[in-house]
Formats: structure tokens, sequence, C-alpha cells
């Protein structure tokens, strides 16, 4: 089935930068939850990201990632996810998408 472009248009995605990161102990699947400062208008939101298999979390404290910042929140066990960081699925676990430069927080994927 083909997507059109609005649906595309309709997503805020954005660059936050990790502030934190801890082991999910409750979470199904193994995975961290996060806080992503996406900057003075969006502010540091909560994720939970199953990365564990490709991050370590001293590799992800400081990390520039890109998160869909506008979809409702979801709740995983006992944590409110507010932000979806994004990620390539491999073999080897989840990439996640960042930008090649660093950028200012906030900055919208276009």
């Amino acid at each position: 089935m083909m997507s059109h472009i609005d649906n595309f248009m309709a997503l805020d995605i954005r660059v936050g930068e990790v502030k934190e990161a801890v082991f999910f102990e409750k979470a199904n699947k193994p995975a961290y939850k996060l806080l992503v400062d996406f900057g003075d208008e969006i502010g540091i939101k909560k994720s939970s990201a199953q990365i564990t298999d490709c991050y370590k979390i001293e590799d992800l404290i400081g990390r520039q990632v890109l998160g869909v910042v506008n979809f409702p929140p979801r709740q995983i066990a006992d944590y409110i996810s507010e932000v979806l960081i994004l990620g390539v699925y491999t073999k080897e676990g989840v990439i996640l998408i960042t930008p090649d430069q660093s950028v200012p927080l906030g900055s919208k994927l276009g």
C-alpha cells in the first residue's frame, strides 16, 4: 500500500540529546528508559527504546537522536513513553538514526 506525502508531513520528527539512560527492568523485551532533551520548545521527554543489543548506557549519554514528538504517550509496563526514538532494524539489533553533524536541539527533520 502506498502512503501519501501528507502522512509523512504530519510527523513531527526532531533532534534531541540523550541526557539519561537506565536499564528498563520491567519491560517485556530488553530496553532502556531514556530522558531526551528536544530543546526549549519541546523540552525533556521520556522514551523507552529497545536498543540494548547495540548500545551501552555510556554510549547513549550526549548522543543526538531523532524522535517523533507528536505521537500520543504510550504506557509500557509502569512507564509512560512520550516520544518514539527512531532506529533501523538490523540482524545485530536496532541502530539509532542520528544526524552526522551536531545540530541545535529541536531541529526538525524535513
